[in-house]
């Protein structure tokens, strides 16, 4: 194999390894596009349907919150542990500095008065009620409005825990709402959570302040689907690009034995004669000639007389 056909080989196989990692770019970006849509699906369902009581959704503490409930409303008769208050650092709303304001809710009845007998008596609900301003700087004090007292009707949408965290944070403060830990920041070590929590809707009775009201979720499907025909694009461009130049390098090839055919072939040099016969032939006229002729002389042309050489 020449070296410009090694070339267009190698070209290709460049081509065809670049273009197969696009469509494997590519297709990772659809199926980001394939689950950014079915999260926004599942908020649009959600989000403004009808509340219905916690247990309904959950039923107990060892049920685990499924992705197509998440952003359900529901409604659940307990009481906040004021004392046990959390904040979630490093959380900005609209682009300003924020606590999340975090407080367990002691469940009275899961069923929010549906059901004949109270359901889920003392399970704890994370309820994040809003967000506060940082203040000067994450050390200041802030203020927190305080909960409503007593038996309160909350109204809230359901949300996936986020994973534990292993970041520290200063006493009563939490860098992640993962229930347990959440719990444990506030004193609690000896309750049992659901494995979710709640972002606060509505309190009955309301109380008099307020934390600022969480911003609704995005519904934005974002660039994935745009990104996968871009990769797509290349992969087809690269190999496409690849292609043509290897059948250059090919078509060079072909240029060059073409024109080494078409340069003659140098003239073959005469036989020259010798050998054998021409030794018998030198022979044969000493044969003639005799002892008595001198050297270098040739016979006559008779055969007879001789003549002297040249």
């Amino acid at each position: 194999m020449s070296p410009a056909v090694r070339r267009a080989v190698g070209i290709v196989c460049v081509g065809l390894v670049v273009a197969t990692a696009c469509v494997l770019l590519g297709r990772w970006q659809w199926n980001r596009h394939v689950w950014r849509d079915a999260a926004i699906e599942v908020v649009r369902t959600n989000f403004a349907a009808p509340p219905v009581p916690l247990g309904e959704v959950l039923g107990s503490t060892d049920d685990v919150l499924g992705k197509a409930d998440e952003w359900r409303t529901v409604e659940v008769v307990g009481r906040y542990d004021e004392d046990a208050t959390v904040l979630l650092r490093n959380r900005p709303v609209g682009g300003t500095p924020s606590y999340h304001v975090l407080v367990p809710f002691v469940v009275e009845d899961a069923s929010a008065g549906t059901a004949a007998q109270p359901v889920g008596a003392g399970d704890v609900l994370v309820v994040d009620r809003g967000w506060v301003p940082t203040g000067a700087d994450a050390s200041t004090a802030v203020d927190v409005p305080q909960p409503p007292a007593g038996s309160v009707v909350l109204t809230a949408r359901l949300r996936l825990d986020e994973r534990p965290t292993t970041r520290s944070a200063p006493d009563g403060q939490v860098q992640a709402i993962a229930s347990e830990q959440v719990l444990a920041a506030g004193g609690l070590t000896d309750a049992t959570p659901y494995a979710a929590y709640a972002q606060r809707v509505a309190e009955d009775p309301a109380p008099a302040q307020v934390p600022g009201a969480l911003p609704p979720p995005s519904t934005d499907p974002g660039s994935h689907l745009s990104y996968a025909f871009q990769w797509w694009a290349f992969a087809v461009l690269v190999l496409g690009a690849a292609v043509v130049v290897a059948r250059r390098e090919a078509a060079l090839v072909a240029a060059d034995d073409t024109a080494a055919a078409a340069v003659p072939s140098a003239p073959r040099a005469p036989r020259r004669r010798g050998g054998r016969a021409e030794d018998e032939e030198d022979a044969l006229i000493d044969a003639q000639l005799g002892p008595d002729v001198p050297a270098g002389a040739t016979a006559g042309q008779d055969g007879t007389g001789v003549r002297p050489a040249r």
